[in-house]
Parts: structure tokens; C-alpha cells; sequence
């Protein structure tokens, strides 16, 4: 078992400026493996989580972000057929609204709810390493809550985001960023081009894998990252 994630220790920092503040805990009996709905904390949808049957951990927690419209099942969907050989367990929320509170209002109850699942599946599943994930939108909200919270957050997985907008930062979380090339929703020239080599100035270990493809996230480029969460 590895040694949890330091507590939160910056109490003026809160869900306003999209800290986590759930952390690991060490944990007897997992809970049930499997797809299952998780009830929503403040009595929005469910969010979906999916744990690899057969083992008992520990795992890799993924929290998966669905793009703008999308739904829980989008985002689980992202990383689903790849879990059971990765041991991956994988939490998906929906949004509180069509997309995540950053892009529209500010941070607030995406992150509330997101700390609450969060802290849910650290209380019922032994965890080894937090991975933000997300596509389009879910990426870009991935991202800056991974670079806010990388404190808790060692990895980030980052399908054609369109920014990262962090209010505070903490740690050097590892970030995987992917782009089709002929991206017509969020085109790679004014996004991942310009993000990347930002990210790289800012000392965060950076892995780019641009595709030729658009608004997509290709089956090679999942696995592709995958593979890198395990490095």
C-alpha cells in the first residue's frame, strides 16, 4: 500500500478556486467491482463507476470528464474497454449544467461534487495514484483541475482540450495532451500547439500525441495512453 496523499493544507483554498480536498485512506474490504450508478451527492444525476472484476486492487483512479452536452456514460466510455487490463478504476460525473462550472460561471458545484465521488471511492476502494481525464471541454476542465490539484492528481489525461485555466496551482503533475490535426471544434493551431509548449515553459512533464483526425479520440491514441499512465 502506498502512503496516502498529504492532507489539504491550504484551508483559505476551497471549491471557489477548484481544490480537492478528498484523500486516500487505507481500506480492508473494496467494495463491489463492476459498473455502477454512484448516487450524486447534492441530488443531481448519478455519476457512473466502473471497477475491474477479478482483482482487489489497489487501483489507478481515473476520474473521467465527458465533453459539452455529453453525459456520465460519454466520459466512462472514453477509457471502459481498456480498465480490466490496466486495472483502472473509473469514475465518471455528469456536469451540473450542459458543461462544467468553470467554462460557464466559475468553479463551484462540479467541483463540490466531484470532491464528494471522489472522497466516496477513496473511502470504499484501496487507490494508488489520481488521473484527471477528459475530451473537448471534460479535457480542458481536466486539465486546469489536475495543474490546481497536483497535490492529489500525479497524472492527466487531456483528449483535445481547449485550455487550462487554473486559479492556483500545486505540484507537477505528468500530462498526456492529444489533438487531431484537422480538429474543426477546437482547432489544434489556437489550442494543443499553443497549451503544450506553455505547459513545457511551466516545468510540467508534457507527453504531445497529435493525429491526423478531427474532433476525436482515436482507439490507438487511448491505449497510447494508457500505456503512458503506467510509466
Amino acid at each position: 500500500m502506498t502512503e496516502p496523499a498529504p492532507p489539504h493544507r491550504q484551508p483559505e483554498e476551497g471549491h471557489r478556486h477548484g481544490r480537492l480536498s478528498a484523500r486516500p485512506a487505507a481500506v480492508v474490504t473494496p467494495g463491489a467491482a463492476g459498473l455502477a450508478f454512484v448516487p450524486d451527492p447534492e441530488g443531481g444525476p448519478p455519476a457512473l463507476r466502473y471497477v475491474p472484476t477479478g482483482d482487489a486492487g489497489p487501483y489507478r483512479l481515473v476520474v473521467l470528464l465527458h465533453g459539452a452536452g455529453g453525459s456520465a456514460r460519454q466520459g466512462l466510455d472514453l477509457l471502459l474497454p481498456l480498465a480490466d487490463a490496466r486495472r483502472l478504476l473509473l469514475l465518471a460525473p455528469p456536469a451540473a449544467a450542459s458543461t462544467w462550472d468553470l467554462i460557464a460561471e466559475g468553479f463551484g458545484p462540479d467541483v463540490r461534487r466531484i470532491d464528494a465521488l471522489v472522497g466516496a471511492a477513496f473511502a470504499a476502494y484501496p487507490v494508488a495514484g489520481v488521473t484527471l481525464g477528459g475530451f473537448s471541454d471534460g479535457a480542458s476542465y481536466a486539465l486546469t483541475l489536475g495543474l490546481t490539484n497536483g497535490d492529489l492528481v500525479d497524472t492527466v489525461l487531456a483528449f483535445s482540450p481547449g485550455f487550462a485555466a487554473p486559479l492556483v496551482t500545486h505540484g507537477r503533475p505528468r500530462v498526456f495532451v492529444s489533438h487531431g490535426a484537422d480538429d474543426r471544434v477546437l482547432p489544434v493551431d489556437v489550442c494543443s500547439r499553443r497549451l503544450v509548449p506553455r505547459l513545457h515553459t511551466l516545468g510540467y512533464p508534457v507527453e504531445y500525441a497529435e493525429f491526423p483526425g478531427g474532433h476525436e479520440v482515436p482507439e490507438e491514441i487511448r491505449w497510447r495512453a494508457v500505456d503512458w499512465l503506467a510509466g
